[in-house]
């Protein structure tokens, strides 16, 4: 759900005060965000039982309700709000999970890894978007998410890409099946490869997005090859600041309308991400408290992803054609490509 994109139930300019809009947005919010969390709670408890993610659950959950023939207005302004806000939550606390000790101890050739796979992916993918004629928001959702962290990173993205509903969801949809291909075919092709333990673990971190696929591609390996291949994985997360951030500030340099507001060119939760970061750097953060921040953003992800999957509606995605599933597919080439190559030449 774009920013930009009207809700009429939330409209701030038709309500004549702070207070009153407080007061209403309680009543109103509530209904929505009290569905989204059961949903999430539901999406979860089934992930127990399957190999999928909670998080991929929790979006079909979201799109499923939303396609219903329900009568839904009381609950879309709280699912609007899940989609867009609850999911800002869950990437300040995502912050939680790195320090900078994890990406220091990396050393310079696998961070050079990390950072020229991001780069080829982000900047390729939407260059090849062009030239397939996908559209602007939606080639760089799929950029972001192909060269980030899955679903999450195209959540984060959302607000800066002026992106349609139907977008977002084909692109975490996309995202989400690249994946689990990936979380499946990579520890195959990783012997196919003959690559070591450190190759593999450098491998897995640098092109598999989501954090959970990583888990599971890297455990494949044991306990050692997981290990590196999450910090590896989480570095790449930390890019999802600048990338953000300098969306942001071109989006701000681009709004030439007077009368409405420019967008901030570094999101409040993109600060509250680094912030995180800085507080796990002391060192000083309990073990209980890092644990419990992860469970929490997992929470607040799976809650916002309900709530962006309810805006999507089925019969617009069905006009989107076959160019975003060739671009989704151009990316996984690239971000697996690019990060072997420098694997192999650096490690």
């Amino acid at each position: 759900m774009a920013i930009d994109a009207p809700t009429n139930e939330l409209q701030i300019e038709a309500l004549p005060s702070r207070p009153r809009l407080l007061r209403q947005s309680f009543a109103d919010l509530a209904p929505g965000i009290g569905l989204a969390i059961a949903f999430a709670l539901a999406a979860r408890a089934l992930a127990g039982l399957a190999t999928i993610s909670s998080l991929t659950i929790a979006v079909i959950f979201g799109m499923v309700l939303g396609n219903l023939p329900l009568p839904l207005d009381r609950f879309r302004p709280g699912l609007a709000y899940a989609g867009k806000h609850v999911l800002r939550f869950g990437v300040v606390a995502l912050g939680m999970r790195l320090s900078l000790n994890q990406i220091s101890g990396l050393g310079v050739p696998v961070i050079a890894v990390i950072v020229a796979t991001v780069a080829a992916t982000f900047f390729g993918t939407q260059a090849l978007g062009r030239r397939l004629g996908v559209s602007r928001p939606l080639s760089l959702l799929i950029a972001t998410g192909y060269s980030i962290c899955g679903a999450s990173a195209i959540a984060a993205m959302e607000g800066s890409s002026d992106a349609e509903e139907e977008e977002v969801a084909l692109a975490i949809g996309l995202v989400t099946l690249a994946g689990t291909i990936a979380m499946f075919g990579l520890p195959q092709l990783g012997l196919l490869f003959d690559l070591t333990d450190e190759q593999f673990a450098i491998w897995a971190g640098a092109s598999i997005h989501d954090v959970a696929q990583v888990v599971a591609a890297g455990s494949t390996r044991g306990s050692t090859v997981l290990a590196g291949a999450v910090v590896v994985k989480l570095t790449r997360v930390l890019l999802l600041a600048p990338l953000v951030t300098g969306v942001s500030i071109q989006r701000s340099r681009n709004h030439t309308s007077d009368n409405a507001a420019r967008p901030a060119p570094m999101p409040a939760f993109v600060v509250g991400f680094l912030l995180f970061v800085a507080i796990r750097s002391t060192g000083a953060v309990p073990d209980q408290i890092i644990d419990t921040t992860a469970t929490i953003e997992k929470a607040l992800f799976a809650i916002a992803l309900v709530g962006l999957g309810a805006g999507v509606r089925i019969d617009k995605l069905r006009t989107v054609g076959g160019a975003p599933l060739l671009l989704g597919a151009l990316a996984s080439g690239i971000v697996a490509a690019v990060s072997l190559a420098a694997v192999l030449l650096t490690v």
